[in-house]
């Protein structure tokens, strides 16, 4: 039997040995591959951006990227990027167009509003954009309106329907299973903690969720209305009554151009770009232009853009979290390093740990002391991604920016009735002090325990009020009064003072030049954290990275509840975190 063990474990290590050699090997002929491919590009040229990719806040650097790897897809495509590619396009002469193809885009509010001003500056140069999809969601059409001409086929659909806030609610589950989620809060609207709590939503969530979802539909009816001059009121009704679901109905309001098949796009573009029918449509996608050209930015001087995407953690960076050892180190040398004059501070993030939000908030504090650094908040930067925001010599959010959430919360869970009732588990202790067991799942808090936990929740928020009143400058008073916990739009955080201004991370960009006392063209821009090499990607990919697309690919819809329950994990301690299920569609 060992031996026969034995010989199992070799055959095991030789095959997944090979596996990771041919792995290797075809890894390296995609990088030869690409190293020796050069994009020529000619006149009238057109920018193909097919959007069938999550938009991630910056690509990550894999040439595996565009490869399934067993049906699972390992990346996305970068906002930073897409942005560049737009830019450099605007002044290319080569470039005639953009064709762009939103296909199952996955993107938050924020980011596709940025993506869009980008798209509406490429317009001013002269240059088309034409948008074609076969079907339409919410985003999906909000970021093809700004088009100057957008196709459906003649059977193609469309979403419009307005907007919805969706919350999971755990309390049926833990019922069912015997836990009980013992909550301690600071803040009458931290909602995070109603999902272990109740089976739906309290009065105080209802109302600053429909607040915030009804400004970023004022955006979304804004944006839209003037792209496609359509009265805001007419495409109110169009969604309340849903007229405009199939190519025809949305052709009648005005909400597309005209019904064109994929091939009639490509001969209506040939005909913009003077190209005879019979010829081949001449096209770049976005990753060969931009390897193509040149970043704009060649100055001497360096700008430093710092990526924090995620939630917070205590200790190292991991996958999709941000861990407060390493961005604090990362600002660290950044702010040591003289090469460097400031500093813009990308936040995605809906929070975490409060202590792992207070040890980055030093950072960021001791780094304004020495140098500018500002806050740009993409789709959310909320609660913790709020706390290591307000350092920040100033604060540049988007209208549809999910932000605030000043509040804090701690979760203690009962688990005695799943144990005993369900498992037949008892528990015994043996103890030293009367609180040893303190953070035993075995049983409830005891009165004076409950006191001890809400007490820590209180004496937290009070810390969050004061460091938010001093990066503010706003009384303890004012800060409280649109704290408590309550989330905010960006244009709403902006009228209450928690933001300085509207605008991207090209605003901040310009914002911290102009604090450092440089022009444009005088400084490069550094991204950071630095990318990771190939083989660390392969390596990630494989011990784990895989292990998650391949667990996403076969939940689908379901992948964020079951992964709202896996984080259950990373809640210990006080927490500085919005409702992290919220969906908005």
């Amino acid at each position: 039997m060992f031996l026969r063990n034995v010989l199992a474990t070799l055959v095991g290590l030789t095959i997944f040995s090979a596996g990771i050699f041919a792995f290797f090997i075809i890894g390296i002929a995609v990088i030869s591959a690409s190293g020796e491919k050069v994009v020529d590009l000619s006149d009238n040229t057109i920018l193909h951006l097919k959007l069938n990719r999550p938009i991630l806040e910056r690509s990550v650097e894999n040439p595996l990227g565009d490869l399934m790897i067993m049906g699972a897809r390992t990346t996305g495509v970068g906002l930073n990027e897409l942005k560049q590619g737009i830019r450099r396009a605007a002044e290319d002469d080569r470039i005639s167009g953009i064709l762009l193809e939103p296909d199952y885009l996955y993107a938050g509010l924020a980011k596709l509003y940025e993506l869009r001003k980008e798209l509406e500056s490429f317009k001013q140069s002269g240059k088309f954009v034409i948008a074609y999809s076969e079907y339409l969601t919410e985003s999906e059409y909000y970021l093809a309106s700004v088009a100057d001409e957008i196709y459906l086929p003649e059977e193609g659909m469309l979403e419009f329907n307005g907007f919805r806030a969706e919350y999971n609610f755990l309390k049926g589950t833990f019922d069912k299973l015997g836990i009980e989620a013992e909550i301690f809060r600071a803040g009458d609207y931290k909602s995070a903690v109603e999902q272990f709590t109740r089976t739906g939503m309290s009065e105080e969530s209802r109302e600053q969720t429909a607040s915030m979802l009804e400004s970023f539909y004022a955006t979304y009816l804004e944006d839209i209305s003037r792209s496609r001059e359509v009265a805001q009121e007419t495409l109110k009704n169009v969604a309340d009554s849903m007229l405009a679901t199939n190519a025809k109905d949305a052709l009648e309001y005005n909400l597309i151009t005209d019904t064109k098949y994929f091939d009639q796009v490509i001969e209506e573009l040939k005909y913009r770009t003077d190209i005879d029918s019979a010829d081949k449509l001449k096209s770049v996608n976005l990753t060969p232009y931009l390897s193509s050209t040149s970043s704009i930015y060649d100055g001497s001087e360096r700008i430093a853009v710092v990526f924090a995407d995620g939630e917070i953690i205590n200790g190292k960076t991991d996958m999709d979290r941000i861990g407060s050892e390493s961005l604090s180190r990362q600002l660290r040398r950044l702010r040591q390093d003289d090469r460097t004059k400031a500093i813009v501070l990308r936040i995605n993030s809906p929070g975490g740990s409060s202590l792992a939000s207070d040890v980055i908030w030093r950072e960021v504090l001791k780094t304004s002391e020495d140098k500018p650094i500002i806050a740009s908040m993409s789709d959310v930067a909320a609660s913790g991604g709020y706390y290591i925001a307000m350092a920040c010599d100033s604060i540049v959010a988007q209208p549809m920016t999910v932000t605030g959430s000043i509040g804090v919360y701690s979760i203690h869970f009962n688990a005695k009735g799943l144990l005993e009732d369900k498992l037949g588990i008892t528990t015994d202790v043996v103890k030293t002090g009367l609180l040893s067991d303190v953070f035993t799942v075995a049983r409830p808090f005891t009165a004076y325990e409950k006191q001890l936990f809400q007490k820590s929740a209180e004496d937290t928020y009070r810390t969050f009020l004061l460091k938010a009143s001093n990066g503010r400058e706003m009384t303890i008073e004012q800060i409280d009064a649109i704290a408590s916990g309550r989330i905010w739009s960006g244009t709403q955080a902006r009228d209450n003072g928690l933001v300085d201004a509207l605008g991207g991370m090209d605003d901040a960009i310009k914002m911290a030049a102009a604090a450092a006392g440089l022009e444009e063209g005088e400084y490069k821009l550094r991204y950071y954290p630095q990318q990771k090499t190939f083989i660390e990607e392969l390596i990630g990919e494989l011990t784990g990275g895989y292990e998650e697309s391949r667990l996403k690919s076969k939940l689908g819809d379901l992948y964020p509840l079951v992964n709202q329950i896996r984080n259950l994990q990373h809640h210990q301690g006080v927490q500085s975190r919005m409702p992290f299920d919220l969906t908005i569609q």
